[in-house]
């Protein structure tokens, strides 16, 4: 199959955050995204409980929400326990990802391997137990994995993981997509132009890539700016592009893979 067929090149979106905290962002987000692709082929990232404060466990209603979404189709991540980050940082390094990456959201960037794979269990059970669905993978707050993070992810049974330059297979290595995922930031104002800027050049740069992502996040919803640059750079992604799930990535490395085998045994 060439590299230009629309069947091969895939555009994926996924709205972060995923909380009670946010319910109604997340509504306003995800029919944005269902304007542009038609149907629930979205990922959403779910956080068990927002930083202490916003237990899904506690929260019917919104139990209730989730298990729509995923019988529609909407694809389940597990994104963290709490999103908050409350580790103490030795390395200089990530100290200075942990303050100016995110606004002390790294979750899993300072844990040791048994604190994340704990809470990676137990946010895994909780979100498939509220489903009814097998969680599709992990994705750390902020995409910011330290080596406990990335060490636990396997253990944990996660066969797919995302960072802000891939998508992967923690049980394999296999890497199923590359390039930057475009991401839009509202915390501040020189946060909103920067990302204003990169989302405007991204729009034209990636679209020789196979394979593009989209991640969202409740703050967008409130500035209009983010709005409408989501909007642009959807309907520029889509052109020349079938819209997919996470799981398409996976079953797509597996026919390529499959393929390649019974080349190399003719």
């Amino acid at each position: 199959m060439r590299p230009s067929d629309k069947s091969s090149r895939k555009f994926l979106a996924s709205i972060h955050d995923v909380s009670p905290r946010f319910a109604d962002e997340v509504d306003r987000l995800l029919d944005q995204l269902v304007r542009h692709i038609g149907g629930p082929k979205v990922a959403m990232l779910v956080v068990p409980d927002h930083w202490d404060s916003a237990p899904i466990a506690e929260d019917r209603g919104f139990q209730s929400r989730l298990r729509g979404w995923a019988d529609a189709g909407v694809e389940m991540f597990v994104h963290g326990w709490a999103h908050r980050d409350d580790s103490r940082h030795s390395g200089a390094l990530d100290g200075f990802r942990a303050r100016h990456m995110t606004a002390g959201e790294g979750e899993f960037l300072g844990l040791d391997h048994a604190t994340a794979l704990a809470r990676m269990t137990a946010a895994k059970k909780l979100v498939e137990d509220v489903t009814g669905v097998a969680a599709t993978g992990f994705i750390a707050p902020a995409w910011l994995y330290g080596a406990g993070a990335l060490s636990a992810l396997p253990q944990a049974g996660f066969t797919m993981a995302e960072d802000h330059m891939k998508v992967w297979n923690p049980q394999t290595g296999a890497v199923l997509a590359r390039g930057p995922v475009i991401t839009w930031a509202s915390r501040s104002r020189a946060r909103i132009a920067s990302s204003l800027l990169f989302s405007a050049l991204a729009r034209h740069a990636l679209k020789p890539m196979r394979d593009v992502r989209v991640a969202v996040h409740p703050g967008d919803a409130h500035v209009p700016s983010l709005v409408t640059s989501i909007d642009k750079c959807c309907a520029a992604l889509l052109a020349g592009r079938r819209v997919a799930r996470y799981a398409d990535l996976a079953a797509d490395h597996a026919a390529t893979r499959d393929e390649r085998a019974a080349i190399s045994a003719s």
